[in-house]
């Protein structure tokens, strides 16, 4: 018989995997809010699966794309700030998403209770704010290309443990002018620049290879570093 004292040990996975008090799952189809800006900050979502941005909108309108999100990411960690306050930015979903809905109560008691989850979130935390830094790096001292590379690579998830599918989600080029910050005819030009390289590949949907990463790796495209070795084979 079962000691009354003895529990069995927090299991973050199954914790984030299941409804329960304080949670549930939502599905958002492709382009849905999980959240505005401006909106009261009261929840954390974790994507379960599908991918996601972060977006922020100034007061002239201009909009920008702060980050992507895929699975296994935490959004809407802001409401678990001491005095909640209001969304700072927008999170939509690139593509169909589900993800478990967490009410900051719940976030807050589960922290406080689970030392192992307080370690599997800071952890999370970490990363995050080590890719932010990366990203600011990228848009203030990366060429467009790279910055375009690294995009491309992130939605196919390069660099993750385990066997990846190189098929990112449907997206627009004018979805990815957006994120670069750039203009359309500058992303078709880089994307048909790509193909011809053979970074990437279209069959229906946009296919990267591995090859792509020589210019997140190389300072510049191929033609720009003949006295360089590549890095990483381009076939």
């Amino acid at each position: 018989m079962k000691n009354q004292d003895t529990q069995d040990p927090f299991d973050s996975a199954v914790f984030l995997a299941s409804a329960g008090l304080g949670r549930k799952i939502v599905q958002l189809e492709p382009k849905a809010l999980f959240f505005s800006q401006g909106d009261p900050a009261d929840a954390v979502f974790y994507l379960q699966t599908g991918k996601a941005k972060l977006t922020v909108i100034s007061q002239n309108g201009k909009q920008a794309t702060i980050t992507l999100l895929s699975a296994g990411d935490f959004v809407g960690e802001e409401s678990l700030a001491s005095i909640p306050g209001l969304r700072l930015a927008t999170a939509s979903a690139v593509n169909s998403c589900v993800a478990l809905k967490i009410t900051r109560k719940e976030m807050i008691r589960v922290m406080h209770d689970e030392t192992a989850f307080s370690d599997f979130f800071f952890k999370f935390l970490l990363a995050r704010s080590m890719r932010i830094q990366a990203d600011l790096v990228d848009q203030l001292f990366d060429s467009c290309e790279k910055r375009l590379a690294r995009i491309l690579l992130l939605m196919a998830e390069f660099g993750k443990p385990g066997e990846r599918d190189t098929l990112i989600p449907p997206i627009s080029q004018e979805a990815l002018a957006e994120m670069l910050g750039t203009t359309l005819s500058r992303v078709t030009f880089l994307m048909d620049r790509f193909q011809k390289l053979g970074f990437i590949s279209y069959n229906g949907r946009i296919q990267v290879n591995k090859s792509l990463l020589n210019v997140v790796l190389l300072d510049q495209l191929p033609e720009q570093n003949s006295r360089k070795p590549a890095l990483l084979p381009t076939h």
